[in-house]
């Protein structure tokens, strides 16, 4: 059994406990580390950290032997840097990142997930410009050590970050390299045409283009569709078309041993999966009817 390697999930921020019992929870499933959003991540409504039991949560997950730069934060959803369309909602995505890096920093957290956002049909090269922008912007005025970590996705609609290039092109505009780095997600480069039946190979093509170096967490789903789909529909570990043997190797790939792996996969009848598939990726083995014992 592997203990040592960084795995965890997706984890609920939900009263009355808030991030105490999100520790909590990431623990029972036998995490190492977690992810969670500060608030619901399809809006912007957020409580006064203070109320969240931020300092109450650091100290169990401390106390479980478990290092605070293990704990991630996904921004919302409907943060969008990559377009101008509407000025007062660019400003206002841009306000927003602002804090949650803040919020991050007071639960202890020093990497943010970060969706690059959707061009609006202006163009790939537009929508890039727009976010390296308001990068610069905002971590100019940001006194934290957050990283934010940019995702790659999948190309649907008018997202950027479908490539890796598009990524390297991010990485390389942004004033303050030091603070930017990437989440790649399994799922997405698998719906963007990325062959992840080869992970060797994929790793490969990242450490090429963008750089390990820049590589900051994983979140590693399987996938409801073909390869190069382009639909970023999340599937439980070896039930979608990447496979449980392939998402194993981008846990075990030596050049990843210190990458936090998070897994992002859908409840199944409304039971959370990731105990029995953290589990089975420590244990090296695969049960196919492992969803129906939750």
């Amino acid at each position: 059994m592997n203990k040592d390697v960084l795995l965890g999930s997706h984890i609920g921020l939900s009263g009355p406990d808030y991030f105490l019992g999100a520790v909590k929870e990431a623990l029972s499933y036998g995490e190492n580390c977690f992810m969670f959003y500060t608030g619901a991540p399809q809006n912007t409504l957020r409580k006064d950290v203070s109320a969240l039991k931020p300092e109450e949560g650091k100290k169990a997950w401390l106390d479980a032997g478990n290092s605070l730069s293990s704990i991630i934060v996904h921004a919302p959803y409907i943060i969008n840097l990559a377009s101008k369309l509407k000025p007062e909602s660019y400003a206002f995505s841009k306000q927003f990142l602002a804090q949650e890096l803040q919020r991050a920093a007071a639960f202890g957290a020093d990497k943010l997930v970060l969706h690059p956002g959707s061009d609006m049909k202006m163009g790939p090269e537009v929508g890039i410009a727009n976010l390296v922008e308001a990068l610069d912007e905002v971590l100019d005025n940001d006194d934290s050590s957050v990283k934010i970590a940019i995702e790659t996705m999948a190309g649907k609609g008018t997202e950027i970050g479908r490539s890796f290039e598009e990524v390297a092109k991010i990485l390389s505009l942004v004033k303050h390299k030091d603070r930017v780095g990437v989440t790649l997600d399994t799922c997405h480069v698998h719906d963007a045409g990325y062959d992840t039946s080869n992970p060797s190979a994929v790793i490969d093509e990242f450490d090429r283009v963008i750089g390990l170096d820049k590589l900051l967490v994983i979140h590693l789903n399987d996938s409801k569709n073909p390869l190069g789909s382009h639909k970023d529909r999340h599937e439980n570990l070896g039930k979608g078309d990447i496979g449980f043997e392939a998402l194993s190797c981008f846990v075990y790939d030596p050049r990843l041993a210190n990458i936090p792996k998070i897994l992002e996969t859908p409840y199944y009848n409304s039971k959370p999966p990731y105990k029995k598939e953290i589990e089975m990726l420590r244990e090296g083995y695969f049960d196919p009817d492992y969803l129906s014992k939750l």
